[in-house]
């Protein structure tokens, strides 16, 4: 079985207060958007072990997990396709070994939540491939156990999200009659530094969900994403990049979560170039 796990953007940001746990309450409005990766899962039939050659240790016997496309960095194990898996195993014990690959388009690290949608996915297709009998409000239980950004793509439709990003309401958005313009730069943002940029001061933001029912054009003056300053400061191509989508026609241009993506919204197709370094995607 495969799935095409798709990116988000974000349409507005707004970061609120830091909590005790650590994490943040923001609210922003997903918006899903076609540029995606390919998930498959095959059951496998035997009990074939890998092993984490760095501990010299059995990583899984139940899961077999490759991948082509962009590089994935960092620990395998860490990855949120097999962490899906391992999540639903603990519970349902029966599910078989299956073997994943995982064809990466998303750009990874770029406030396009393609990690976090590949993960959500996992869950939705071992879900439905082994008849688990699952709940969406189970699967955004489980996506949640992933990361902050999961159980939006449990839904994957224009939601309203608060706390975490988590708390989802649906809102009525209909972007399909537009074109994206997707570019990212390959600059990676760290998360943690982006938030120590933040000046939260708890003081009251614009009515999101009032500023998107509003026509797209009057959303230059009014729809921020409260990274996007600080993280052009320190990186003037996403500024520059922002400014190539207005003058090209954008009626909206913003950076997606902590960046470095920056997404514009065409009424009509555009003529864009940017360095082949970049990763553009007209959608």
């Amino acid at each position: 079985m495969i799935v095409f796990p798709n990116c988000k953007i974000n349409l507005g940001l707004h970061i609120l207060n830091k909590r005790e746990d650590g994490y943040h309450n923001l609210e922003t409005v997903f918006y899903p958007v076609q540029l995606r990766d390919a998930l498959e899962v095959v059951k496998r039939d035997d009990g074939r072990q890998t092993t984490d050659d760095t501990h010299n240790s059995p990583l899984t016997t139940h899961i077999s997990f490759s991948s082509t496309g962009l590089t994935i960095a960092g620990d395998e194990a860490n990855n949120l396709c097999i962490k899906a898996y391992q999540l639903l195993k603990k519970d349902f014990p029966s599910l078989p070994p299956v073997q994943m690959h995982l064809h990466k388009a998303i750009p990874m690290g770029a406030g396009l939540g393609g990690g976090s949608a590949d993960g959500a996915f996992a869950l939705k297709l071992l879900n439905d491939k082994f008849q688990l009998g699952l709940s969406t409000q189970q699967l955004i239980d489980y996506a949640l156990q992933l990361g902050s950004d999961c159980p939006f793509f449990i839904v994957n439709k224009p939601c309203y999200a608060t706390g975490r990003g988590e708390k989802l309401e649906a809102v009525e958005l209909d972007l399909s009659a537009y074109h994206f313009a997707v570019v990212n730069p390959g600059i990676h943002v760290n998360t943690g530094w982006a938030f120590a940029q933040l000046n939260i001061n708890g003081s009251a933001r614009p009515d999101l969900k009032a500023i998107i029912q509003q026509p797209i054009e009057t959303w230059k003056e009014q729809l921020i994403n409260d990274f996007e300053e600080a993280v052009s400061k320190a990186h003037p191509e996403i500024a520059t990049i922002k400014q190539q989508l207005y003058d090209a026609g954008a009626v909206y241009a913003s950076m997606t979560g902590s960046g470095s993506t920056v997404f514009g919204i065409f009424k009509e197709m555009p003529q864009l170039k940017f360095p082949e370094s970049y990763l553009y995607k007209l959608i």
